[in-house]
Protein backbone atom coordinates (compact mmCIF):
# COMPACT_ATOMS: atom_id res chain seq x y z
CA UNK A 1 0.00 0.00 0.00
CA UNK A 2 2.89 2.20 0.84
CA UNK A 3 4.57 4.17 -2.44
CA UNK A 4 7.80 5.72 -0.19
CA UNK A 5 9.87 4.18 -1.79
CA UNK A 6 10.55 5.11 -5.58
CA UNK A 7 10.34 1.96 -7.82
CA UNK A 8 7.02 0.88 -8.18
CA UNK A 9 5.98 -2.24 -6.30
CA UNK A 10 2.87 -4.38 -6.64
CA UNK A 11 -0.12 -3.07 -4.09
CA UNK A 12 -2.79 -0.98 -4.17
CA UNK A 13 -1.57 3.11 -3.96
CA UNK A 14 -4.63 4.94 -4.71
CA UNK A 15 -6.34 5.34 -1.25
CA UNK A 16 -10.41 6.27 -2.61
CA UNK A 17 -11.87 5.36 1.08
CA UNK A 18 -11.61 4.53 4.57
CA UNK A 19 -11.46 2.53 6.80
CA UNK A 20 -9.53 0.47 3.95
CA UNK A 21 -11.94 -2.01 2.72
CA UNK A 22 -9.79 -4.85 3.95
CA UNK A 23 -11.24 -4.00 7.40
CA UNK A 24 -14.96 -4.83 5.98
CA UNK A 25 -16.55 -7.54 6.53
CA UNK A 26 -19.38 -10.51 6.07
CA UNK A 27 -20.08 -10.29 9.26
CA UNK A 28 -20.61 -6.33 9.45
CA UNK A 29 -22.92 -7.08 6.55
CA UNK A 30 -26.60 -7.26 8.68
CA UNK A 31 -25.38 -3.58 9.71
CA UNK A 32 -25.86 -2.24 6.32
CA UNK A 33 -29.35 -4.42 5.70
CA UNK A 34 -30.56 -2.36 9.16
CA UNK A 35 -29.13 1.06 8.10
CA UNK A 36 -31.40 0.31 4.90
CA UNK A 37 -34.36 0.01 6.76
CA UNK A 38 -33.66 3.92 8.88
CA UNK A 39 -34.60 7.25 7.44
CA UNK A 40 -32.26 9.00 6.06
CA UNK A 41 -30.32 11.96 7.81
CA UNK A 42 -31.87 15.27 6.85
CA UNK A 43 -30.21 16.97 3.37
CA UNK A 44 -28.16 14.49 3.05
CA UNK A 45 -27.92 13.88 -0.84
CA UNK A 46 -28.33 10.78 -2.83
CA UNK A 47 -26.70 8.90 -5.68
CA UNK A 48 -26.76 6.28 -7.83
CA UNK A 49 -23.66 3.87 -9.14
CA UNK A 50 -24.27 1.49 -11.38
CA UNK A 51 -21.27 -1.26 -12.28
CA UNK A 52 -21.40 -2.53 -15.86
CA UNK A 53 -18.40 -5.55 -15.37
CA UNK A 54 -18.16 -6.34 -19.30
CA UNK A 55 -14.98 -5.33 -21.60
CA UNK A 56 -13.65 -6.47 -24.89
CA UNK A 57 -10.17 -7.19 -23.34
CA UNK A 58 -9.02 -7.49 -19.34
CA UNK A 59 -6.36 -4.68 -19.21
CA UNK A 60 -3.39 -5.77 -17.87
CA UNK A 61 -3.33 -3.63 -14.96
CA UNK A 62 -7.03 -3.60 -14.63
CA UNK A 63 -7.89 -4.69 -11.06
CA UNK A 64 -12.16 -4.29 -11.09
CA UNK A 65 -14.14 -6.94 -11.57
CA UNK A 66 -14.70 -7.43 -15.28
CA UNK A 67 -16.20 -10.11 -17.50
CA UNK A 68 -15.03 -10.32 -21.12
CA UNK A 69 -16.99 -13.94 -21.99
CA UNK A 70 -20.37 -12.67 -21.89
CA UNK A 71 -22.95 -13.37 -24.25
CA UNK A 72 -25.90 -10.61 -25.10
CA UNK A 73 -28.32 -13.02 -22.87
CA UNK A 74 -26.10 -12.72 -19.89
CA UNK A 75 -26.10 -9.24 -20.34
CA UNK A 76 -29.78 -8.71 -20.71
CA UNK A 77 -29.66 -10.79 -17.51
CA UNK A 78 -27.33 -8.85 -15.48
CA UNK A 79 -29.16 -5.44 -16.52
CA UNK A 80 -32.42 -7.18 -15.24
CA UNK A 81 -30.75 -7.82 -12.19
CA UNK A 82 -29.44 -5.01 -11.78
CA UNK A 83 -32.88 -3.40 -12.26
CA UNK A 84 -34.46 -5.69 -9.78
CA UNK A 85 -31.65 -4.11 -7.13
CA UNK A 86 -33.06 -0.85 -7.39
CA UNK A 87 -36.52 -2.00 -7.64
CA UNK A 88 -35.76 -2.66 -3.64
CA UNK A 89 -33.99 -0.37 -2.97
CA UNK A 90 -36.39 2.22 -4.13
CA UNK A 91 -39.19 1.05 -1.22
CA UNK A 92 -36.67 1.55 1.42
CA UNK A 93 -36.74 4.01 4.55
CA UNK A 94 -33.37 5.35 3.73
CA UNK A 95 -34.12 7.13 0.74
CA UNK A 96 -37.44 8.99 1.82
CA UNK A 97 -38.96 9.98 -0.92
CA UNK A 98 -35.30 11.79 -1.77
CA UNK A 99 -34.66 11.41 -5.96
CA UNK A 100 -31.00 10.81 -7.16
CA UNK A 101 -28.85 13.95 -7.11
CA UNK A 102 -26.28 11.71 -9.15
CA UNK A 103 -25.89 8.83 -11.54
CA UNK A 104 -22.86 7.45 -12.29
CA UNK A 105 -22.57 4.71 -14.83
CA UNK A 106 -18.91 2.36 -13.95
CA UNK A 107 -17.29 -0.57 -15.21
CA UNK A 108 -15.47 -2.40 -16.70
CA UNK A 109 -17.00 -0.22 -19.67
CA UNK A 110 -20.57 0.95 -19.52
CA UNK A 111 -20.15 1.83 -23.30
CA UNK A 112 -19.81 -2.11 -24.13
CA UNK A 113 -23.72 -2.13 -24.17
CA UNK A 114 -26.11 -1.59 -26.69
CA UNK A 115 -28.35 0.91 -27.49
CA UNK A 116 -31.25 -1.29 -26.65
CA UNK A 117 -29.81 -2.34 -23.31
CA UNK A 118 -29.01 0.96 -22.12
CA UNK A 119 -32.38 2.35 -23.01
CA UNK A 120 -33.61 -0.67 -21.51
CA UNK A 121 -31.44 0.17 -18.11
CA UNK A 122 -32.22 3.84 -18.00
CA UNK A 123 -35.71 4.18 -18.49
CA UNK A 124 -36.37 1.50 -15.84
CA UNK A 125 -33.91 3.87 -13.32
CA UNK A 126 -36.13 6.77 -14.36
CA UNK A 127 -39.10 4.57 -13.54
CA UNK A 128 -37.64 3.89 -9.98
CA UNK A 129 -36.11 7.02 -8.75
CA UNK A 130 -36.92 9.07 -11.24
CA UNK A 131 -34.05 11.85 -12.60
CA UNK A 132 -36.17 15.24 -12.16
CA UNK A 133 -33.42 16.38 -9.32
CA UNK A 134 -30.36 15.03 -11.42
CA UNK A 135 -27.19 17.32 -11.66
CA UNK A 136 -25.13 15.27 -12.75
CA UNK A 137 -24.71 11.83 -14.85
CA UNK A 138 -21.19 10.00 -15.24
CA UNK A 139 -20.90 7.53 -17.90
CA UNK A 140 -17.09 5.77 -18.50
CA UNK A 141 -16.50 4.93 -21.64
CA UNK A 142 -13.94 2.60 -23.85
CA UNK A 143 -13.57 4.18 -27.27
CA UNK A 144 -13.74 1.19 -29.77
CA UNK A 145 -17.04 0.75 -28.13
CA UNK A 146 -18.61 3.47 -29.43
CA UNK A 147 -20.46 4.60 -32.59
CA UNK A 148 -22.06 7.89 -33.33
CA UNK A 149 -25.53 7.05 -33.20
CA UNK A 150 -24.66 5.24 -29.35
CA UNK A 151 -22.83 8.93 -28.57
CA UNK A 152 -26.11 10.64 -29.38
CA UNK A 153 -28.26 8.60 -27.48
CA UNK A 154 -26.13 8.50 -23.87
CA UNK A 155 -26.69 12.89 -24.77
CA UNK A 156 -30.03 11.78 -25.20
CA UNK A 157 -30.06 9.51 -21.85
CA UNK A 158 -28.95 12.52 -19.78
CA UNK A 159 -25.02 12.12 -19.79
CA UNK A 160 -23.30 15.26 -18.48
CA UNK A 161 -20.42 14.47 -17.82
CA UNK A 162 -18.67 11.86 -20.51
CA UNK A 163 -15.55 10.14 -19.35
CA UNK A 164 -13.29 8.38 -22.59
CA UNK A 165 -10.85 5.98 -21.02
CA UNK A 166 -8.19 7.09 -23.23
CA UNK A 167 -5.24 6.36 -20.85
CA UNK A 168 -2.58 6.65 -23.96
CA UNK A 169 -2.66 8.12 -27.40
CA UNK A 170 0.10 5.88 -28.49
CA UNK A 171 -0.43 2.25 -30.42
CA UNK A 172 2.27 0.03 -29.30
CA UNK A 173 1.18 1.80 -25.42
CA UNK A 174 -1.85 0.59 -25.37
CA UNK A 175 -1.22 -2.70 -27.26
CA UNK A 176 1.70 -3.61 -24.76
CA UNK A 177 -0.69 -2.73 -21.60
CA UNK A 178 -3.57 -4.51 -22.98
CA UNK A 179 -6.19 -1.83 -23.95
CA UNK A 180 -9.17 -3.13 -26.51
CA UNK A 181 -8.72 -0.20 -28.34
CA UNK A 182 -6.22 1.77 -30.51
CA UNK A 183 -5.19 5.74 -31.29
CA UNK A 184 -7.36 6.04 -34.50
CA UNK A 185 -10.72 4.92 -32.58
CA UNK A 186 -9.65 8.34 -30.21
CA UNK A 187 -9.56 10.48 -32.32
CA UNK A 188 -12.86 9.40 -34.42
CA UNK A 189 -14.47 9.53 -31.11
CA UNK A 190 -13.20 12.53 -29.88
CA UNK A 191 -14.82 14.47 -33.05
CA UNK A 192 -17.72 12.93 -32.67
CA UNK A 193 -18.16 13.48 -29.16
CA UNK A 194 -16.89 16.83 -29.92
CA UNK A 195 -20.10 17.92 -32.47
CA UNK A 196 -22.52 16.24 -30.41
CA UNK A 197 -21.55 18.25 -27.58
CA UNK A 198 -21.65 17.00 -24.24
CA UNK A 199 -21.82 19.58 -21.22
CA UNK A 200 -18.41 17.81 -19.83
CA UNK A 201 -15.97 15.47 -21.60
CA UNK A 202 -13.18 13.85 -19.23
CA UNK A 203 -10.25 12.44 -20.68
CA UNK A 204 -8.23 9.61 -18.21
CA UNK A 205 -4.38 9.33 -18.63
CA UNK A 206 -2.56 6.96 -17.13
CA UNK A 207 1.41 8.03 -15.86
CA UNK A 208 3.82 5.50 -15.85
CA UNK A 209 2.64 2.48 -18.14
CA UNK A 210 4.44 -0.30 -18.77
CA UNK A 211 7.05 0.86 -22.60
CA UNK A 212 6.20 4.47 -21.18
CA UNK A 213 9.16 7.05 -21.97
CA UNK A 214 10.51 10.46 -21.93
CA UNK A 215 9.81 11.34 -25.47
CA UNK A 216 6.32 9.36 -25.09
CA UNK A 217 5.17 10.94 -22.41
CA UNK A 218 6.15 14.51 -23.71
CA UNK A 219 3.98 13.79 -26.60
CA UNK A 220 1.20 12.78 -24.43
CA UNK A 221 1.18 16.14 -22.57
CA UNK A 222 1.22 17.86 -26.14
CA UNK A 223 -1.36 16.07 -27.46
CA UNK A 224 -3.65 16.92 -24.56
CA UNK A 225 -3.12 20.31 -24.42
CA UNK A 226 -4.40 20.29 -28.06
CA UNK A 227 -7.05 18.38 -27.40
CA UNK A 228 -8.37 20.94 -24.27
CA UNK A 229 -11.34 19.03 -23.00
CA UNK A 230 -13.32 20.23 -20.29
CA UNK A 231 -11.32 18.12 -17.49
CA UNK A 232 -7.70 15.32 -17.75
CA UNK A 233 -7.90 13.20 -14.92
CA UNK A 234 -4.23 11.68 -14.65
CA UNK A 235 -3.89 8.39 -12.64
CA UNK A 236 -0.31 7.13 -11.40
CA UNK A 237 0.28 3.90 -12.58
CA UNK A 238 -0.16 0.79 -10.22
CA UNK A 239 0.03 -2.99 -10.22
CA UNK A 240 -2.36 -4.14 -7.44
CA UNK A 241 -2.28 -7.96 -6.77
CA UNK A 242 -5.17 -9.13 -8.59
CA UNK A 243 -3.99 -7.81 -12.20
CA UNK A 244 -2.02 -9.35 -14.81
CA UNK A 245 1.08 -7.72 -14.65
CA UNK A 246 1.70 -8.89 -11.14
CA UNK A 247 0.81 -12.28 -11.85
CA UNK A 248 3.76 -12.46 -14.66
CA UNK A 249 5.83 -10.90 -11.47
CA UNK A 250 5.20 -13.27 -9.18
CA UNK A 251 5.75 -16.17 -11.99
CA UNK A 252 9.68 -14.66 -12.30
CA UNK A 253 9.75 -14.23 -9.24
CA UNK A 254 9.81 -9.96 -9.48
CA UNK A 255 9.09 -7.51 -6.38
CA UNK A 256 9.84 -4.58 -8.81
CA UNK A 257 6.57 -3.98 -11.67
CA UNK A 258 8.02 -3.46 -15.29
CA UNK A 259 6.74 0.61 -14.79
CA UNK A 260 8.24 3.88 -14.34
CA UNK A 261 9.28 4.85 -10.90
CA UNK A 262 6.66 6.89 -8.45
CA UNK A 263 9.44 9.82 -8.75
CA UNK A 264 9.38 9.66 -12.66
CA UNK A 265 5.65 9.20 -12.45
CA UNK A 266 5.30 11.90 -10.40
CA UNK A 267 7.51 14.44 -12.49
CA UNK A 268 5.51 13.18 -15.37
CA UNK A 269 2.31 14.40 -14.01
CA UNK A 270 3.63 17.74 -12.90
CA UNK A 271 4.71 18.49 -16.37
CA UNK A 272 1.50 17.57 -17.90
CA UNK A 273 -0.24 20.06 -15.34
CA UNK A 274 2.19 22.83 -15.96
CA UNK A 275 1.63 22.68 -19.33
CA UNK A 276 -2.38 22.76 -18.70
CA UNK A 277 -2.47 25.39 -16.36
CA UNK A 278 -0.19 28.01 -19.06
CA UNK A 279 -3.36 27.19 -20.93
CA UNK A 280 -5.50 28.52 -18.57
CA UNK A 281 -6.63 25.27 -16.73
CA UNK A 282 -6.71 24.65 -12.64
CA UNK A 283 -5.83 21.54 -10.59
CA UNK A 284 -8.44 20.82 -8.54
CA UNK A 285 -7.18 17.37 -6.95
CA UNK A 286 -4.85 14.84 -6.98
CA UNK A 287 -5.36 13.40 -10.68
CA UNK A 288 -7.54 16.22 -12.12
CA UNK A 289 -7.07 19.47 -14.22
CA UNK A 290 -9.80 21.85 -15.50
CA UNK A 291 -10.05 24.20 -17.47
CA UNK A 292 -13.38 26.19 -15.71
CA UNK A 293 -12.61 26.28 -12.32
CA UNK A 294 -16.11 26.10 -11.69
CA UNK A 295 -16.19 23.08 -13.07
CA UNK A 296 -18.32 20.48 -10.40
CA UNK A 297 -17.50 16.73 -9.82
CA UNK A 298 -20.54 16.04 -7.89
CA UNK A 299 -20.38 12.57 -7.73
CA UNK A 300 -16.32 12.25 -6.10
CA UNK A 301 -17.06 15.41 -4.16
CA UNK A 302 -20.84 13.72 -2.59
CA UNK A 303 -18.49 10.20 -1.99
CA UNK A 304 -15.88 11.72 -0.05
CA UNK A 305 -17.76 13.88 1.89
CA UNK A 306 -20.52 11.36 3.27
CA UNK A 307 -23.44 11.44 0.77
CA UNK A 308 -25.86 8.49 0.54
CA UNK A 309 -25.14 5.95 -2.51
CA UNK A 310 -26.80 3.36 -3.66
CA UNK A 311 -24.41 0.69 -4.91
CA UNK A 312 -25.78 -1.65 -8.30
CA UNK A 313 -24.52 -4.39 -9.46
CA UNK A 314 -22.03 -7.11 -8.81
CA UNK A 315 -18.50 -6.22 -6.38
CA UNK A 316 -20.05 -2.49 -6.27
CA UNK A 317 -19.96 0.00 -3.34
CA UNK A 318 -22.25 2.07 -1.76
CA UNK A 319 -23.15 3.70 1.13
CA UNK A 320 -26.08 4.05 3.40
CA UNK A 321 -27.29 5.92 6.69
CA UNK A 322 -23.40 5.66 7.22
CA UNK A 323 -22.41 2.46 6.36
CA UNK A 324 -20.10 1.27 3.79
CA UNK A 325 -20.87 -1.97 1.94
CA UNK A 326 -19.72 -4.08 -1.10
CA UNK A 327 -21.95 -6.27 -2.80
CA UNK A 328 -21.45 -10.08 -4.13
CA UNK A 329 -18.00 -10.20 -5.59
CA UNK A 330 -18.68 -12.80 -8.22
CA UNK A 331 -21.42 -13.36 -11.23
CA UNK A 332 -23.50 -15.92 -9.83
CA UNK A 333 -23.73 -15.65 -6.13
CA UNK A 334 -25.13 -11.84 -7.17
CA UNK A 335 -27.48 -12.97 -9.56
CA UNK A 336 -28.54 -15.55 -7.07
CA UNK A 337 -29.62 -13.40 -4.49
CA UNK A 338 -30.97 -11.10 -6.02
CA UNK A 339 -33.47 -14.21 -7.33
CA UNK A 340 -33.76 -15.50 -3.84
CA UNK A 341 -35.44 -11.73 -3.23
CA UNK A 342 -32.43 -10.65 -1.10
CA UNK A 343 -30.36 -7.80 -1.40
CA UNK A 344 -27.00 -9.22 -2.61
CA UNK A 345 -24.88 -7.26 0.12
CA UNK A 346 -21.71 -9.32 0.77
CA UNK A 347 -19.52 -7.43 3.09
CA UNK A 348 -19.62 -4.31 5.32
CA UNK A 349 -18.57 -1.78 7.61
CA UNK A 350 -20.11 0.85 9.97
CA UNK A 351 -17.50 3.53 10.72
CA UNK A 352 -16.87 5.05 14.13
CA UNK A 353 -17.30 8.75 14.57
CA UNK A 354 -13.51 8.64 14.79
CA UNK A 355 -12.86 6.61 11.67
CA UNK A 356 -15.22 9.34 10.03
CA UNK A 357 -13.38 11.73 10.97
CA UNK A 358 -10.26 10.37 9.55
CA UNK A 359 -12.13 9.75 6.49
CA UNK A 360 -13.09 13.38 6.15
CA UNK A 361 -9.81 14.48 6.79
CA UNK A 362 -7.79 12.26 4.45
CA UNK A 363 -10.36 12.85 1.50
CA UNK A 364 -10.56 16.46 1.92
CA UNK A 365 -6.50 16.37 1.42
CA UNK A 366 -6.64 14.58 -1.46
CA UNK A 367 -8.66 17.51 -3.01
CA UNK A 368 -5.98 19.71 -2.17
CA UNK A 369 -7.33 21.79 1.31
CA UNK A 370 -9.05 20.67 4.28
CA UNK A 371 -11.24 23.28 6.48
CA UNK A 372 -10.44 22.47 9.95
CA UNK A 373 -13.12 25.16 10.95
CA UNK A 374 -15.80 22.93 8.84
CA UNK A 375 -14.96 19.98 10.23
CA UNK A 376 -14.88 21.21 13.69
CA UNK A 377 -18.38 22.26 13.61
CA UNK A 378 -19.30 18.91 12.15
CA UNK A 379 -17.20 16.73 14.71
CA UNK A 380 -16.51 19.00 17.18
CA UNK A 381 -13.15 17.98 17.06
CA UNK A 382 -10.14 20.98 16.59
CA UNK A 383 -8.37 18.71 14.09
CA UNK A 384 -4.93 20.90 14.30
CA UNK A 385 -4.59 20.02 17.54
CA UNK A 386 -6.24 15.82 16.98
CA UNK A 387 -3.88 15.95 14.28
CA UNK A 388 -1.14 18.00 15.50
CA UNK A 389 1.73 15.58 14.66
CA UNK A 390 0.82 15.03 11.40
CA UNK A 391 0.26 18.11 10.42
CA UNK A 392 3.32 19.49 11.29
CA UNK A 393 5.64 16.21 9.93
CA UNK A 394 4.04 18.03 5.95
CA UNK A 395 4.54 21.42 7.43
CA UNK A 396 8.36 20.57 8.26
CA UNK A 397 8.88 18.78 4.99
CA UNK A 398 7.69 22.02 3.00
CA UNK A 399 3.78 20.50 2.30
CA UNK A 400 1.96 22.26 3.94
CA UNK A 401 0.75 25.61 3.58
CA UNK A 402 -1.69 27.32 5.69
CA UNK A 403 -4.80 30.22 5.68
CA UNK A 404 -6.52 30.89 8.09
CA UNK A 405 -8.75 27.49 8.90
CA UNK A 406 -7.47 26.30 5.67
CA UNK A 407 -4.67 23.91 5.63
CA UNK A 408 -3.55 23.16 1.94
CA UNK A 409 -1.05 20.80 0.28
CA UNK A 410 1.72 22.23 -1.80
CA UNK A 411 1.77 21.22 -5.52
CA UNK A 412 4.50 18.81 -4.87
CA UNK A 413 2.82 17.22 -1.49
CA UNK A 414 -1.00 16.56 -3.66
CA UNK A 415 0.77 14.75 -6.53
CA UNK A 416 2.08 11.66 -3.74
CA UNK A 417 -0.96 12.65 -1.31
CA UNK A 418 -2.09 9.30 -1.38
CA UNK A 419 1.67 8.11 0.29
CA UNK A 420 1.52 11.31 2.65
CA UNK A 421 -2.39 10.69 4.06
CA UNK A 422 -1.48 7.16 5.33
CA UNK A 423 0.15 9.07 8.59
CA UNK A 424 -3.38 9.94 9.65
CA UNK A 425 -4.51 7.05 9.65
CA UNK A 426 -5.14 5.19 12.51
CA UNK A 427 -2.99 2.52 14.41
CA UNK A 428 -4.58 -0.51 13.70
CA UNK A 429 -5.13 0.91 10.29
CA UNK A 430 -1.59 1.33 8.77
CA UNK A 431 0.50 -1.23 7.57
CA UNK A 432 -2.05 -3.37 6.39
CA UNK A 433 -3.69 -4.85 3.14
CA UNK A 434 -6.02 -1.75 1.68
CA UNK A 435 -7.86 -3.78 -0.28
Amino acid sequence: MSAAGTETAAGNYFVSNYPPYSFWKRDFAPRALAAIERAPAPETPLGVYVHIPFCRRRCHFCYFRVYTDKNARDIERYVDAAIRELERYATKPIIGGRLPRVVYFGGGTPSYLSVKQLTHLSEEMKRLLPWDEVEEVTFECEPGTLTRPKLEFLREMGVTRLSLGVEHFDEAILKLNGRAHGAKEIDRVWAWAQEIGFPQINVDLIAGMMGETEEGWQRVTDRIVAMQPDSVTIYQMEVPYNTGIYKEMKDRGEDVAPVATWDTKRRWVSETFAALEATGYRVNSTCTAVRDPDTKFRYRDGLFSGADLIGLGVASFGHLGGTHYQNEHDWEPYIQRLDSGELPIHRALEPTEEERLVRAVILQLKLGSVDAAALEERFGVDIRRRFADEFARLREQGHLQEDGDVLRLTRGALLQADRLILDFFLPEHRDARYA
